[in-house]
């Protein structure tokens, strides 16, 4: 598996997301404190864990003066498109992805069917994204093939899910939480 890690930059497009969720206001306001970097050896360490997690693997979630911001890192093993494809959206954070390796079709918005809420209780809602919702897609509003260096911003509320991956698709999420849902100073066990 190839990995782009070293090449991306991705100090530079964490700082760049969290200035594009912030309010300019919010971000007057909030006062430096240094940064936060995750090492390419950071992130691969956490997906090569064998206890790491499953799909979603939150990395951290770094508290500002007026939200935090968690950094996922997702893979996504091969899938065949069905037909019915599930879909999920995130109540209160929105996410930025930044695909590492791999590829896949990402399906946003439209109109689904069969909601249902994910439990208060599991780690999806606890750690990684908040209250949100699964769903099957009735129809998408998009459907774009993701690739290694792609961006795809995901704005609270809007369902989003792949309906095909070739191989598999790795992927970065910068989790932009306004409303602190999820819990500020968290770091994934491997990273303590």
């Amino acid at each position: 598996m190839r990995r782009n890690l070293g090449r991306i930059g991705v100090g530079g497009l964490a700082v760049a997301i969290v200035a594009a969720f912030a309010s300019p206001t919010a971000r007057s306001q909030a006062a430096p404190r240094g940064s936060v970097f995750l090492s390419a050896a950071d992130i691969t360490r956490v997906i090569t864990a064998p206890n790491g997690g499953g799909i979603d693997r939150q990395l951290r979630v770094v508290p500002s003066d007026t939200h935090n911001v968690g950094v996922g890192i997702l893979r996504r093993g091969a899938l065949k498109d069905s037909g019915a494809a599930a879909a999920l959206n995130h109540e209160r954070v929105s996410e930025v992805y930044y695909v590492i390796s791999g590829s896949g079709t990402l399906l946003t918005g439209g109109t689904v069917k069969d909601v249902k809420p994910v439990d208060a209780k599991s780690e999806t809602v606890t750690v990684l994204v908040g209250p949100s919702n699964n769903a099957t897609f009735v129809q998408a509003a998009e459907r774009r093939t993701l690739n290694p260096g792609d961006v795809v911003i995901i704005p609270q509320g809007v369902y989003h899910g792949f309906s095909d991956i070739p191989d598999h698709i790795e992927y970065l999420s910068m989790r932009a939480d306004v409303d602190r849902v999820l819990p500020t100073g968290y770091v994934h066990p491997v990273l303590k």
